[in-house]
């Protein structure tokens, strides 16, 4: 079998080369040139563990091919994967420019019937419009050629990509003919043979389900931020909480973790196109809107904390910066809690030293020279008065607190984003958390 994956981004890569691992073969297109020619000499365009031997080794096997045009292999390919990004308008509607014109590509030169399938997170209703766009070109064309269109939302959690595309939770596939549910069937084969959830149903709901699984993640990170925060008012602690509550089957222990606000490229993103969606139709989503300004608080507590410790007396203090991405084994900082916390410190008057393993070339692209750089974490906090620690990276979890003490300034403090460490591990420390 024979399929297209449009987009070479975090999506479009990891499930082509997935798709190839799995003995599809696959021709990833983007129209950056630069990007493709750096694909094949293997260097990547994100960080995310594996993916450089898994893009090397297809391939070598001659299963994963690059190319910048579309129309070469469009005549060869059963399904064309849409994995173009979709991103924010100032409105926080999605951008469906680059779906539509993939589909309008597609409606200019398809010769053969084509399943054409949106992995991009799109509001819903965009199938209709790609399937109208397309049938638009094939008119322009007299054609009468016949294809169809589906939906198939990722799941993918950045830093456990290739794990979450191999061994899914499910696949959500939405189609709207029986012809486009036994072709994507014969795609999914190799998840159904190894007993996966493969689950049909109509586009709408695929496109709604990706919206609703992500909003409702988020909606769990945001309640436990605001029992975090009442828990520092009435003096219960919320790990204690969230132990007591996750213990519950109904709810369970996932998403409970509190923390200084969620980032990255799906969950603000998401939340804000549904409630987009929503108000177009004249719906408000009310909880969705209380989740997302629940969030924005959250990205500035950790500099609360910070002032009410000093009294307000913050102008330059020398802070140290323990984590630069929205999560660990990434170097995606699109709304990263750290973003909002260095530019409430800078603005306050502090020094910035930051560190990151992987983030660090990210940062310095997005905001410059306006932070220092550390090259690991025992020199970043040289000299400091306190640390953030804002992502949770394993490197941070035991370091030597008797060196990095002693290099820091008298009476040290650490505001611990995560609630990763204990008071009792941290001696001489000044302790505060969420």
């Amino acid at each position: 079998m024979k399929i297209a994956v449009v987009g070479t981004g975090y999506v479009g890569l990891v499930s082509g080369a997935c798709f190839a691992e799995l003995g599809i073969d696959v021709t990833c297109v983007d129209i950056n040139q630069k990007k493709i020619e750096a694909l094949l000499a293997g260097k990547m365009p994100i960080y995310e563990p594996n993916l450089d031997t898994l893009v090397e080794r297809n391939i070598r096997s001659g299963r994963l091919h690059f190319t910048t045009n579309l129309t070469e292999v469009l005549d060869e390919v059963e399904v064309v994967f849409s994995a173009v990004c979709t991103p924010p308008d100032e409105d926080g509607s999605a951008d469906l420019s680059y779906v539509l014109a993939v589909a309008k590509t597609i409606g200019e030169h398809m010769n053969n019937h084509v399943v054409v399938v949106t992995k991009s997170t799109v509001p819903v209703g965009t199938s209709l419009k790609v399937k109208a766009t397309i049938q638009k070109e094939l008119d322009k064309r007299g054609s009468d050629l016949t294809f169809d269109v589906a939906s198939n939302p990722e799941f993918l959690k950045e830093g456990n990509a290739i794990s979450d595309f191999m061994k899914p939770d499910r696949v959500v596939v939405g189609v709207e003919t029986k012809r486009a549910e036994e072709i994507m069937t014969r795609l999914y084969r190799p998840m159904l043979l190894n007993n996966f959830r493969v689950i049909f149903m109509n586009i709408p709901s695929a496109e709604m389900t990706k919206y609703a699984a992500n909003s409702m993640l988020a909606t769990r990170i945001s309640f436990m931020n605001e029992i975090a925060n009442i828990c520092s008012i009435v003096g219960a602690d919320v790990n204690m909480v969230r132990q007591g509550i996750g213990s519950d089957s109904r709810i369970g222990s996932k998403f409970l973790y509190p923390g200084c606000g969620y980032g990255g490229s799906c969950f603000p993103k998401d939340v804000k196109a549904l409630i987009q969606t929503a108000q177009q139709k004249g719906y408000t989503m009310q909880v969705l809107n209380a989740v997302e300004s629940v969030n924005d608080y959250q990205k500035g507590i950790l500099f609360d904390k910070f002032e009410a410790f000093f009294d307000g007396n913050v102008t330059g203090k020398h802070i140290t910066l323990w984590g630069l991405a929205f999560k660990p084994e990434t170097d995606d900082m699109r709304e990263a809690p750290a973003l909002v916390l260095i530019e409430k410190l800078l603005a306050a008057g502090c020094t910035v030293t930051v560190y990151d393993p992987i983030a660090m070339d990210e940062c310095k692209r997005r905001i410059g020279d306006v932070v220092e750089y550390a090259k690991d974490i025992y020199a970043s906090t040289l000299d400091a008065d306190a640390i953030f620690h804002v992502t949770e990276w394993k490197e941070f979890r035991m370091p030597n607190w008797e060196v990095i003490k002693r290099s820091m300034k008298a009476n040290p403090v650490m505001f611990d984003g995560r609630n990763v460490f204990s008071p009792s591990d941290l001696k001489g420390f000044k302790y505060v958390c969420i």
